[in-house]
């Protein structure tokens, strides 16, 4: 990708996040939030100024996914995450870091919070302002630079009966927490098969997640992936 346009918009010689975000959708993704990090802090690459977190674009990403090299290989999202994000990362004088690839881990539930765009929903699972409970974070991206980075927004669980809390046929999520055998045992039976093939019925039930284009063979593969 050297060469490109875009390089020259910003990319490479002082982030401008217009270009990041158009050099971002034509791997059909996005910025779900970012923060500033302080001089030093610890637990993020030396010299990192701002993170920002990386996941899915929609429409479009899965048909995109799935027609890369990486796709039928083993672990082909992870593979193709590091290829994309690595790549961005070196262009931009930056250190990708994934979800994966542990232990260690990365605390990426953490740093989702601190961005004001991802909360703790009432399910536990991480709730995105526009993604709803289909937000998965693919890479991210530590800068050493400032950036501008989204801003915060409200809530959306603040204004939600939440569905999300009965949502469970198994009733193996719910506010109690996660009871994580129950989930595994409801997917073995004939009637788990809708959560296996069309993804987590609670995640689903959000109406966040319901105006969120993410496709059902999408959420089926993961749910197949974990269920392993």
């Amino acid at each position: 990708m050297a060469g490109r346009p875009d390089d020259a918009a910003g990319l490479g010689a002082g982030l401008a996040l217009p270009a990041l975000t158009a050099r971002l959708a034509e791997e059909r993704l996005e910025v779900l939030g970012g923060f500033a990090v302080a001089e030093g802090e610890a637990g993020f690459p030396p010299g990192t100024r701002a993170l920002l977190m990386l996941g899915p674009s929609e429409p479009g990403f899965w048909a995109h996914l799935t027609a890369q090299p990486e796709w039928g290989g083993p672990d082909p999202v992870d593979r193709w995450s590091r290829r994309v994000i690595g790549r961005l990362a070196c262009d931009l004088g930056a250190k990708a870091l994934f979800p994966f690839g542990g232990p260690p881990y990365h605390p990426f539930y953490q740093w989702a919070l601190r961005t004001g765009r991802v909360w703790d929903s009432p399910v536990r699972l991480l709730v995105h302002s526009g993604q709803g409970l289909m937000v998965s974070f693919r890479g991210a991206l530590a800068l050493r630079e400032a950036v501008e980075v989204p801003p915060p927004v409200a809530r959306p669980c603040d204004i939600c009966a939440a569905p999300c809390l009965t949502a469970c046929p198994a009733g193996a999520l719910t506010g109690a927490g996660y009871d994580l055998p129950a989930c595994h045992g409801f997917l073995d039976r004939p009637e788990g098969q809708d959560c296996l093939t069309g993804g987590c019925a609670v995640r689903r039930a959000c109406p966040v997640s319901q105006s969120y284009a993410r496709l059902p063979e999408q959420s089926g593969y993961h749910m197949r992936q974990f269920h392993r």
